[in-house]
């Protein structure tokens, strides 16, 4: 982890039920969806089978398939050039083996062909569930903000 992510992990952890371990493997999750995102398969492994996503442009995918197929278009299209970013926040245990993670999105938008103009940060959120000795997200969701928060 980075000073920043460590100083957030600490700042995420007390008081908030989740135990460093968890903690650690929570921003490694968020850590590989942020370099995974040009990369279908080890991206969707991070995902479990029921998720439900919501992008920044406010698409919503359900199912780790159906989130494949949207993922594989974007990537044939001029989309492939938008580049996004998550900062962690906060973590909070919601239950045993649930989580919720806070975060804030950043997004670089590098399009040659900008027919759709997006914006450039979000409060990111994530619901991840912690089953067979790992965590994976089981929503995203992801709502634009004027400035990144």
């Amino acid at each position: 982890m980075t000073t920043e992510q460590t100083a957030n992990a600490e700042a995420s952890g007390p008081g908030t039920g989740v135990d460093t371990g968890s903690l650690a493997e929570i921003h490694e999750l968020v850590r590989r969806a942020q370099d995974t995102q040009f990369d279908p398969e080890p991206f969707l492994d991070l995902h479990t089978p029921g998720a439900v996503v919501v992008n920044i442009a406010g698409r919503r995918v359900l199912g780790r398939d159906a989130l494949g197929e949207a993922m594989r278009a974007a990537l044939a299209s001029p989309l492939r050039d938008v580049v996004t970013t998550a900062e962690i926040h906060d973590v909070r245990l919601l239950a045993p083996g649930v989580a919720l993670v806070s975060c804030t999105k950043r997004v670089e938008d590098a399009r040659t062909d900008r027919a759709t103009q997006l914006p450039t940060g979000g409060a990111l959120t994530y619901v991840v569930v912690h089953s067979d000795g790992r965590w994976r997200i089981a929503s995203a969701q992801t709502t634009p903000v004027a400035q990144p928060v």
